[in-house]
């Protein structure tokens, strides 16, 4: 009944996080309504579906909460949201989530099959809203990862599906077909031909 209860609304959910966080929330992590939405998207029997900068892993709990039948991962270089991220998943005992603590840069896309991206590499171009001082930000890093991903997306083979959420669509490669948008084009389901 208590984790019925946490994902009632975001408003619960982000209340078990340090007050800090809380106040980031709004721009930082999906809302659950989306993260539910984008997860019935990418769910399919034991899918393995990566959140690309999972924060607080938001979007995997409410994923793993919700589609059981899939394994959703959170790749998260901020060593406290991982951290966060972590503990949550231990409170709520869902076997089907993990977190992963490392750069995007050090992930092998192979071992997915589906992907999630919340922008998250916005904050490199936009310092009025960094989250913290824990990593470097800059341009070129955006450019950087923007870049990565794109690449590591194109490896992917037809039938990839990914979801973006507030993207600036750099990241998604031409033969990445838009199947869905909804929350006013703020979300994007994307299937690869």
């Amino acid at each position: 009944m208590i984790k019925s209860l946490l994902f009632s609304d975001d408003a619960e959910f982000d209340g078990i996080c340090p007050e800090h966080l809380q106040l980031l929330s709004h721009t930082y992590f999906t809302p659950l309504p989306i993260a539910r939405k984008a997860a019935a998207f990418l769910s399919f029997p034991n899918a393995r579906v990566l959140d690309i900068g999972s924060g607080i892993g938001k979007f995997c709990l409410t994923a793993g909460y919700y589609f059981p039948e899939a394994f959703f991962y959170g790749v998260e270089q901020r060593h406290e949201l991982y951290h966060l991220g972590e503990n949550i998943n231990r409170y709520l005992d869902l076997s089907n989530v993990n977190f992963i603590y490392g750069n995007v840069t050090q992930i092998n896309f192979k071992e997915f099959d589906h992907f999630y991206f919340y922008n998250s590499f916005h904050e490199n171009i936009d310092p009025v809203k960094q989250i913290d001082n824990s990593i470097e930000l800059s341009e070129g890093l955006y450019n950087y990862y923007t870049q990565y991903l794109y690449i590591a997306l194109s490896a992917k083979p037809s039938g990839t599906r990914l979801v973006t959420f507030h993207s600036s669509e750099d990241e998604i490669p031409p033969d990445y077909r838009l199947a869905d948008v909804s929350y006013d084009t703020l979300l994007k389901m994307w299937i690869k031909e």
